[in-house]
């Protein structure tokens, strides 16, 4: 048996303003928008759904998730230009390995989590 992850899906209340977080802040590129607003981004490979809650949908739904952590080899920059955005930065500390990673808050409390690589 084999998996391959598919995409992340994200439920907001404002999918557009969502989806320009994650390709402003974080790079991800435009795929697709839906007739209903709803958004396909590609985050580095990763295929995000960004999406209000589904009409159709009969399952309990939720809005967003715990957190998203991206490797970087340039955390310094990328903590200014957040800090340059005005994001919320929830903790900058350092975890096993030595490694330091900042975490900040996303659209709608969504937290994610920049872990910087060694060389």
């Amino acid at each position: 048996m084999s998996f391959k992850l598919n995409h992340l899906h994200l439920k907001t209340k404002d999918p557009e303003k969502t989806a320009k977080f994650y390709m402003d802040t974080l790079g991800a590129k435009f795929v697709s928008k839906s007739d209903t607003g709803n958004y396909r981004l590609d985050l580095h490979g990763l295929s995000l759904n960004v999406t209000t809650f589904l009409s159709k949908q009969t399952r309990e739904q939720r809005y967003g998730m715990e957190h998203i952590a991206i490797d970087t080899d340039e955390l310094d920059d990328l903590v200014a230009k957040l800090k340059a955005q005005g994001i919320n930065i929830l903790e900058e500390t350092v975890v096993t390995g030595g490694r330091r990673v900042c975490f900040f808050e996303g659209p709608d409390g969504v937290q994610l989590e920049f872990i910087e690589t060694k060389a």
